[in-house]
């Protein structure tokens, strides 16, 4: 089984945080094909881009994440597109008015859904709505 790692557990990974330890632990535990979308990558961008704008990194510190990251996806994981038709899902999700869902978050589930893959995220709502829609999460 395939599993798709959303951006709080590519966070997690690179960054020197409280879910860090988890997420290392999960991924030498757990043995899987891992899955990136570039959607989930640019998510990965945006919050190490956050922390050089907030001054909690350097911009230095930032691009070594960064090509670590790019290396590390290159070798680890299997890269996925988002596509037309997950967005068209995601817009569906949240169209469906019963559950607290975000537009990044649909988009994540989408493509778990539409690549049959199991769903890794320490975003709990995340998680809940996941499930809610039928998918697998492994940690919630």
């Amino acid at each position: 089984m395939s599993v798709y790692l959303d951006a709080s557990v590519l966070v997690a990974l690179f960054a020197d945080d409280s879910l860090t330890a988890r997420a290392e632990a999960y991924l030498r535990e757990h043995p899987a094909e891992l899955v990136v979308s570039d959607f989930a990558a640019a998510e990965f961008a945006s919050a190490f881009a956050r922390r050089v704008r907030e001054r909690l990194l350097t911009a230095d510190d930032a691009r070594t994440a960064f090509s670590t990251f790019d290396v590390w996806t290159a070798r680890e994981t299997a890269r996925e597109q988002i596509t037309a038709a997950d967005l068209a899902s995601a817009a569906a999700f949240i169209r469906r008015l019963d559950m607290p869902l975000r537009t990044p978050d649909a988009i994540h589930i989408a493509a778990a859904q539409r690549i049959d893959a199991e769903l890794l995220t320490f975003d709990q709502q995340m998680a809940v709505n996941a499930r809610a829609l039928g998918l697998t999460v492994v940690v919630g």
